[in-house]
């Protein structure tokens, strides 16, 4: 027998949750297989068979385990299975030389939208009464739409069932804390607790950016298999007001400010699991083409559970979209020990006074929270109408100047 044992994954940790076994018990496994996903207090990962074998499990979902652990044991001296013919073969096989091939329905399988998850059944329900999904309540894995959901919604017109409840239900649940959501909760109050966090607010307008989006996204795509969005233009323009206002890049360690001559830009990324915050390295030196492939980069390791410990440290400042959910304004607090966030929010049609003419314009409010044991208000107030300044004006993330004004040395 191999012992699978958990591996270490940080200095600090000293024990894991089994989020989920992706192999059966006494399954036949290969050779760096995974066979298990463990949760840390800080990232998901995935463990691997280091040997093949036949699997005998040593914990079950939900357990806590201490580093070091045996997790499962593998049977490397176990036969391997023969393959069973697929199920093609076994039709292709047994269906008659005289047969003919079904007639193909012309009715429509489905009226679910693509990125609507639902079973077989509960699509055809839905198609066939013409429910509106929204009014659907989800209860399957990862937010699959069954059978019973879509008869609740239909039995239940214009009344509200929660997912696997019943009308006028007072049942309560509880649910064992993540180890992942023990520690948002605790960084969360450590903010709160430990810092001088004020936020200052401001607006920009978003039409020049929208203007460049809508004339050369399609030419991005093509020329770097990315979406132009617009976490490369708050990125890069973060980046220059940081190496102009330093403090605002610091952070406090105990009598001493560490101050860093580099943008290492976390992005705030929601998953079912919670909130994580991986970090893209030196966006200051990096393209728009380059951010744009680090937030899809990291935002899909954080979807898959596949961030690192690595992937989750040493961030010096951070951006958070709560426009994604329709936020118009909110305060972010900040991500310890940076001294400073960044928050964007909903881009909304508003009447603005141009020259002494209402116009309408897509405005974003932004705000930014910071530690004011570091970060004075002038310094946290130019910092962002610096950020203002370089977004209503793209140009000037090229350099961060005027191009006419530096060619005539103004």
């Amino acid at each position: 027998m191999i012992d699978i044992k958990v591996p270490t994954v940080g200095e600090s940790i000293t024990e894991v949750t089994l989020l989920k076994w992706t192999k059966k018990e006494g399954s036949y496994v290969e050779r760096d297989e995974v066979i298990a996903e463990l949760e840390s207090e800080k990232a998901t990962f995935e463990v691997n068979a280091e040997k093949a074998g036949t699997l005998k499990q040593l914990a079950t979902e939900g357990d806590t385990i201490l580093i070091g652990s045996i997790l499962a044991q593998i049977d490397e001296t176990a036969a391997k299975p023969e393959a069973a013919s697929s199920p093609a073969q076994v039709a292709t096989e047994a269906k008659p030389a005289s047969a003919q091939p079904a007639p193909v329905s012309a009715a429509p399988v489905t009226a679910v939208p693509n990125d609507i998850k639902a079973t077989p059944v509960a699509s055809a329900i839905i198609a066939d009464k013409k429910v509106d999904v929204k009014s659907i309540e989800p209860s399957g894995f990862g937010g699959k739409i069954m059978k019973n959901d879509v008869l609740n919604a239909l039995s239940n017109p214009g009344k509200k069932v929660f997912a696997g409840a019943e009308l006028f239900t007072r049942n309560v649940r509880k649910e064992k804390m993540s180890n992942l959501r023990k520690t948002i909760a605790k960084r969360l109050v450590e903010a709160k607790n430990t810092t001088a966090m004020l936020t200052t607010f401001n607006e920009v307008d978003m039409g020049p950016i929208m203007e460049i989006r809508k004339q050369h996204k399609d030419k991005f795509k093509e020329a770097h298999g990315v979406n132009l969005g617009f976490m490369s233009f708050f990125a890069k323009a973060c980046a220059i007001a940081l190496s102009e206002w330093p403090t605002v890049n610091a952070y406090i360690d105990g009598d001493e400010l560490i101050y860093h001559d580099y943008a290492d830009i976390s992005i705030a990324v929601s998953t079912p699991r919670g909130l994580t915050v991986p970090v893209m390295r030196n966006v200051e030196s990096l393209s728009m083409a380059d951010v744009e492939k680090a937030v899809v980069t990291l935002a899909g390791k954080a979807r898959d559970s596949k961030l690192t410990a690595d992937d989750l440290t040493g961030g010096t400042f951070t951006i958070t979209n709560g426009g994604v959910f329709g936020s118009l304004m909110s305060t972010p607090i900040i991500n310890i020990p940076q001294s400073a966030i960044l928050g964007m929010h909903k881009i909304q049609e508003r009447a603005m006074v141009i020259n002494g003419k209402i116009e309408v314009r897509q405005m974003m409010y932004l705000a930014l929270s910071y530690d004011h044991r570091i970060i004075d208000g002038r310094e946290s107030v130019s910092f962002l109408v610096r950020v203002k300044e370089l977004l209503e004006n793209p140009s000037l993330l090229l350099m961060g100047k005027d191009p006419v004004k530096t060619l005539l040395e103004l």
